[in-house]
């Protein structure tokens, strides 16, 4: 699939998820369509540390996570940085969890179990709009 995202060649991705086998999933699924993943982190705080650290040009994160949720980790990174591309991610396909992620800032929302596709997809779209 071609990217198409503003001049960003390979753009470079964090996956936020406390799941390995998750982050593995998506690793491959970004590398095999033109990704870079710039780095991976297991929960929130985790995750807003990395950022601070790689500023990747998104990231894919989970909202159920030990010691700081998505939902606050969003918060925290866009408060600090408020162009940053965040997509939720979540089995939790919950209006309220949508509602909330949106609200503070997530540019889309994948529900899993996703297809591939809707990954590219979204980060095209959020990359293209956003980057």
């Amino acid at each position: 699939m071609e990217l198409e995202t503003r001049g960003i060649t390979k753009p470079r991705i964090l996956i936020v998820d406390d799941l390995k086998f998750m982050r593995d999933i998506i690793r491959d699924v970004l590398e095999s369509n033109g990704f870079t993943v710039a780095g991976e982190a297991q929960n929130g705080r985790e995750g807003y540390e990395v950022y601070n650290r790689l500023r990747p040009d998104a990231v894919l994160m989970d909202i159920t996570m030990p010691e700081l949720d998505g939902i606050e980790s969003l918060k925290i990174i866009r408060k600090e940085h408020p162009s940053a591309c965040i997509i939720m991610c979540s089995a939790l396909g919950e209006q309220e969890y949508i509602l909330k992620a949106i609200t503070f800032g997530a540019r889309d929302f994948i529900v899993k179990p996703f297809r591939p596709e809707r990954i590219i997809s979204a980060l095209g779209k959020a990359l293209r709009i956003h980057g």
